[in-house]
């Protein structure tokens, strides 16, 4: 009788296990309220050690702070190995000196980590351990990156690195579908407050009422690359781009020359989306003719500008602005997409940041003229994070799609209430 208990506890739990295996993994996302950062947490090792990463779209990989980190189960990724050419390794730590610990051993392929927050890059070690999500699904020797505490200044306090999602070999939802069979896809959902989620082969989002409902645009591919957490001579971006082809603002399109959205032979221009940068980032000769309608088309609607706040440039006093079920009520911002009537719509929860009680800014900045920031293209419009929140955005790399909902507003919900 034992035996036949024991046989059905561990057939079940083999269910189990299968179930969460096919609906992907579910990580939290919480807002820290000082940087405005997005961070997830995740388990890793034998001890299933707590670890809260900045969520970055255009980092390469997890890396994380390792002084504190034990486990049995750790292994270092050897230098000259193929795990260290897929993890495009840079050099060999041939030599460790002081006690053997993840981040430090002997002939350990090298790792370059980018701390957005500093812009610079630190060195680093590659190695293995399993990663666990809040359900308590694991994902074998799964390829990181260990660094030292004096690499996570200007990160979220209580994080401790930065959880890479760009397109390479070894970004958390590449690595999650290799070793799991599931479709190389994940789903984000910035909260504005309370808990948002991370979905990543899959997961409850793809049984929603909203995912049914996206709107599904392409990803492109900006054919250089766009910067140092990525930056290979001749390789393309890591980073996802969509075709922004116009912006409107109250349903009047912008005056803005259509090449500023277009990606040119030199990866300049373009429209990506970010989970760093705080608010949208617009090349001056769209922010300006931007500001400009939107102040015109507010003023339509008996709202009084007031002198800028840094750094926005259009300001507003909040007791001429309404609320409603999307947010205050001001001008709708539209980012037009190929097809037939496609855009993004940008209500006033997404558009207006509060400076204080008396004051509403527009939450879009100047990303200035320069058609290159170091080496690197720039970017015409980067989508931050404030107009990413509540809304509800899957990146399927399979069919080279973006989806995404606009503002869960409408809808009555909230990343939080999803």
């Amino acid at each position: 009788m034992a035996s036949f208990f024991n046989y059905y506890v561990f057939f079940f739990a083999i269910l189990l296990s299968t179930s969460s295996a096919q609906n992907g993994l579910i990580l939290p996302i919480r807002k820290d309220t000082n940087t405005l950062q997005h961070y997830t947490s995740i388990q890793m090792g034998s001890n299933r050690a707590m670890i809260n990463t900045v969520i970055h779209l255009a980092e390469q990989f997890l890396w994380f702070e390792c002084d504190n980190y034990t486990s049995s189960t750790y292994a270092p990724i050897p230098c000259d190995t193929q795990k260290c050419k897929i993890a495009k390794g840079s050099g060999c730590q041939v030599e460790c000196h002081g006690p053997q610990r993840p981040g430090c051993t002997n002939n350990t392929c090298g790792a370059s980590t980018f701390n957005p927050f500093e812009s610079f890059i630190h060195g680093g070690t590659f190695g293995e351990d399993t990663l666990y999500s809040k359900d308590h699904m694991g994902v074998p020797q799964f390829s990181f990156a260990c660094t030292n505490s004096d690499y996570k200044k200007g990160l979220a306090s209580g994080t401790t690195g930065i959880l890479g999602l760009a397109r390479t070999q070894i970004s958390l939802h590449k690595q999650i579908a290799n070793k799991l069979n599931l479709p190389e896809k994940f789903s984000l959902c910035l909260p504005s407050s309370g808990l948002g989620k991370l979905y990543v082969g899959g997961g409850s989002s793809s049984k929603s009422d909203v995912s049914k409902s996206l709107i599904t645009t392409p990803l492109i591919i900006n054919p250089v690359s766009t910067g140092p957490a990525s930056f290979v001579q001749g390789e393309p971006s890591d980073e996802y781009f969509i075709n922004v082809q116009s912006i409107k603002v109250q349903g009047e399109p912008l005056s803005v020359k259509s090449s500023y959205f277009i990606i040119d032979k030199d990866g300049v221009g373009g429209t990506k989306i970010s989970t760093i940068n705080n608010f949208t980032s617009l090349h001056s000769s769209i922010y300006k003719p931007l500001t400009r309608a939107f102040i015109k088309a507010a003023s339509d609607m008996k709202i009084k500008s007031i002198s800028a706040v840094a750094p926005f440039r259009a300001c507003f006093r909040s007791s001429t602005i309404s609320i409603t079920a999307t947010g205050p009520s001001v001008p709708t911002i539209e980012l037009v997409l190929p097809g037939n009537d496609v855009s993004w719509k940008i209500y006033g929860a997404n558009s207006m940041f509060p400076v204080n009680k008396n004051v509403m800014c527009l939450a879009f900045v100047d990303g200035g003229s320069s058609p290159r920031t170091s080496i690197f293209p720039s970017t015409s419009i980067i989508i931050g994070t404030y107009q990413l929140e509540d809304n509800l955005l899957e990146f399927d790399l399979v069919l080279s799609q973006f989806r995404f909902s606009s503002s869960l507003l409408v809808q009555n919900k909230t990343c939080s209430r999803l």
